[in-house]
């Protein structure tokens, strides 16, 4: 059997020199080929006919997280903590996403992964979780926390998909986003909740493998329920191989 190709979308970042690069942090990718994944970069400024040619090739989609989407494509409320933007990688994402929902291509979401998800099927975010949601937790544990560390549980729910390929359903997750869904995408199942109800993760309904999760499981392999999430993905894009 051949090894799953995974794409793994990236951001925009200037280096120390002002230059542009494009990025993905490493931990990503460790994580793809600890699970036996091949992962490939997918820089957001390919042309349609280019991403198309590389979306075929792939057996699956990994949407990483990053900048806030631009809040027009959702019709968000606007906020000064609104940053890194960046619609090049919002339309190429979205693109990518609708077209892996129509093919039944396997993909999984990662904090921005989660909400362009959401966005992506006509759902809605909070662009400021602590600003727009009454009795919110933190949930923005960043820059000055290690990305490692748990910020709060999460419960799965006991009947979903999501708890089948966990093996668990009280998770103890890091958090790294100020902003998460506010109206869920019809389309979709939230499936885990954190203590103050913020949806955490969703599974898209009929889909052979479409999962999102607000947290970030790349910087937790250390908990099995979080490799094994990693494993069944690659495993899912295997079987599309």
């Amino acid at each position: 059997m051949s090894i799953p190709i995974i794409g793994l979308t990236t951001r925009h970042e200037a280096t120390k020199q002002g230059l542009s690069a494009v990025v993905l942090l490493r931990v990503y990718v460790r994580a793809m080929v600890a699970a036996g994944g091949v992962p490939v970069l997918i820089p957001s400024e390919l042309p349609e006919e280019y991403w198309r040619e590389l979306y075929a090739r792939l057996d699956g989609i990994l949407f990483a997280g990053g900048g806030d989407i631009a809040r027009e494509s959702f019709g968000g409320e606007d906020h000064p903590r609104i940053s890194e933007v960046d619609g090049e990688r919002d339309a190429l994402e979205i693109a990518m996403l609708q077209t892996a929902i129509q093919d039944g291509k396997p993909f999984l979401g990662i904090c921005r992964g989660c909400q362009i998800v959401n966005v992506a099927l006509g759902g809605m975010l909070y662009t400021d979780i602590a600003d727009q949601k009454p009795g919110a937790l933190k949930h923005d544990y960043y820059p000055d926390w290690p990305r490692d560390y748990i910020a709060h549980p999460v419960k799965v729910n006991d009947d979903s998909r999501l708890a089948a390929l966990l093996g668990e359903t009280a998770l103890n997750v890091n958090s790294l986003h100020h902003q998460g869904i506010s109206y869920l995408a019809p389309a979709l199942k939230a499936v885990a909740f954190a203590p103050d109800g913020l949806v955490e993760a969703v599974e898209l309904l009929g889909h052979p493998f479409g999962f999102a999760v607000q947290w970030h499981p790349e910087w937790l392999t250390d908990q099995p329920a979080m490799r094994r999430l990693f494993s069944a993905f690659v495993e899912a894009c295997g079987s599309k191989t």
